[in-house]
């Protein structure tokens, strides 16, 4: 998996010749431990900010070269804004505007984890490694050639200066799984689909075993002795066969009921015989985002032992438009035995999900089950890019989902579910069909899903528009953004996980 950067702790006495890094507040006060490091040129970077009316709002950022008094080659002082308005995800925020200050080649980086109202804390100085790691993440291995004025790329040793550097290091250990987690995701979404097709994606789920994760991996017949035609449906007019992955990690108590990810893997999506548009076809490569997340979280819960019990599934096709293809008016049979009505081929992934979702509330018996899905295009007419539309058939779940989506800055908002919907899945040949028209798309594809989970409690989150493709941020320069996955790792960390 690759790494840009190499990050560690150093206690505040250890002396910069490469990159300093610093932070002031909106007064331009700075705390003893950066005082120290910054010695006589304190006064310089007044003189400076005051040249280029430097007022350390949050997010500002003052670059001196070769500043006078120091030894470091470069000195950069980053704001912080009041520190009465400073929130939990500012930290991960500020290491990713760090990340994205560091120039290719940079060979020697410390960081002051030092406010003016005293050190960080280590859970603060950890999330300022976090935002480091994930912004210095490049996806650009398929590249022979730099073109001119291309960054080159990153490679950098990063030393964050802190207080108390056993506890931040103890601190960090959980944290550097869970963006391992994210650099997984986000490997998974950028991948081209003749590289990562269902069985490719299924091996790499199977690494996994590696850190005690129990995978099985069912193939056609498998799926076809369960009566997945739903799934099966979608699968039938590509040459690469479909697979699905059940994951388990096994890190509570015996007995006790998992908690349940699903996730949509259409790994290349051209619409089948409702075939898209040529224009930005070659973005549904990352019609897989949800898949990706799942595994990416399940290694994030593996590697740092999470105390739960957890499944993680995954239905794996390509929705190819071959002489085999399902066509429109085509009727399947789901493995419920609900029966389906093709409208549209292109409204593919919760026919997958229909089955994964029934699998797992019926074999699994799960406490609760998430799934995630790049699904529909209306999802971001409702919402753009800032948040993840949610549905909910539980009201408790639903609260945990949009809390910790606050506090990561992965942000969902809870969308209606109701009977009055129904009508529009409603078909007159089959169960129910498996498109609803135009308005209200992403809620009638959330409707549809609904049939399938039974009593169990469940959350659907329409990730089409936070998946692949969002606006860069402080800690995401990547195509495919691996959202999802500290999300849900912080849902199981607050509220389900056995304390020690």
């Amino acid at each position: 998996m690759p790494d840009a950067v190499k990050v560690g702790f150093v206690p505040f006495s250890t002396a910069s010749r490469g990159l300093l890094v610093v932070f002031c507040d909106d007064a331009l006060k700075f705390g003893a431990a950066t005082r120290k490091a910054l010695g006589s040129a304190a006064g310089l970077v007044g003189r400076v900010a005051t040249a280029n009316q430097f007022k350390g709002k949050s997010g500002s950022a003052l670059d001196i070269l070769a500043p006078q008094g120091l030894k470091a080659a470069r000195l950069i002082v980053f704001g912080v804004g009041k520190l009465s308005a400073i929130k939990e995800h500012d930290f991960l925020k500020w290491g990713g505007a760090v990340a994205g200050k560091l120039r290719a080649g940079s060979d020697s980086v410390t960081i002051v984890a030092d406010l003016p109202d005293g050190p960080m804390k280590p859970a603060q100085a950890a999330a300022l490694a976090s935002g480091v790691r994930l912004r210095a993440y490049k996806f650009d291995r398929y590249k022979t050639k730099k073109k001119d004025g291309e960054d080159a790329a990153l490679q950098a040793d990063v030393s964050v200066a802190v207080d108390e550097v056993n506890a931040t290091r103890k601190a960090f250990e959980p944290d550097g799984h869970i963006v391992d987690g994210v650099i997984i995701a986000r490997e998974l979404v950028n991948e081209p689909p003749n590289v990562l097709f269902p069985v490719e994606f299924a091996r790499r789920a199977g690494l996994l075993r590696k850190l005690g994760v129990d995978v099985e991996v069912l193939d056609v017949n498998a799926m076809t002795k369960l009566g997945m035609g739903a799934l099966l449906g979608v699968a039938q007019g590509s040459t690469r066969p479909a697979r699905t992955v059940i994951m388990r990690w096994n890190g509570g108590k015996k007995g006790d009921q998992p908690l349940a990810f699903i996730g949509k893997g259409v790994c290349f999506d051209t619409g089948g015989i409702s075939i898209k548009g040529a224009s930005g076809m070659e973005d549904m490569k990352g019609d897989m985002g949800g898949a990706a997340c799942v595994v990416g979280l399940m290694h994030a819960l593996a590697a740092r032992k999470a105390r739960i019990n957890a499944i993680g599934a995954i239905g794996l096709v390509e929705n190819m438009p071959d002489g085999n293809a399902q066509r429109p008016g085509d009727i399947v049979t789901s493995m419920s035995g609900q029966t389906i009505e093709i409208i549209n081929t292109d409204a593919e992934g919760r026919l997958v999900l229909a089955d994964v979702l029934w699998y797992v509330a019926k074999k699994c018996k799960p406490k609760f089950m998430v799934d995630l899905a790049t699904l529909t295009g209306a999802i971001l007419v409702a919402l753009g890019t800032e948040h993840a539309g949610m549905f909910s058939n539980n009201d408790e779940l639903a609260d945990r989902l949009t809390k910790v989506g606050l506090a990561t800055g992965e942000k969902v908002w809870r969308m209606p579910l109701g009977p009055e919907y129904d009508k529009q899945i409603d078909s007159q040949f089959a169960d129910m069909k498996n498109t609803g028209g135009r308005n209200g798309g992403s809620i009638t594809a959330a409707q549809f899903l609904q049939r399938f989970v039974d009593d169990t409690p469940w959350a659907h989150i329409d990730i089409a528009g936070t998946a692949m493709g969002a606006p860069k941020t402080e800690i995401n320069h990547s195509w495919g953004s691996g959202y999802g996955v500290r999300l849900l790792e912080r849902l199981v960390a607050d509220y389900y996980e056995t304390k020690k």
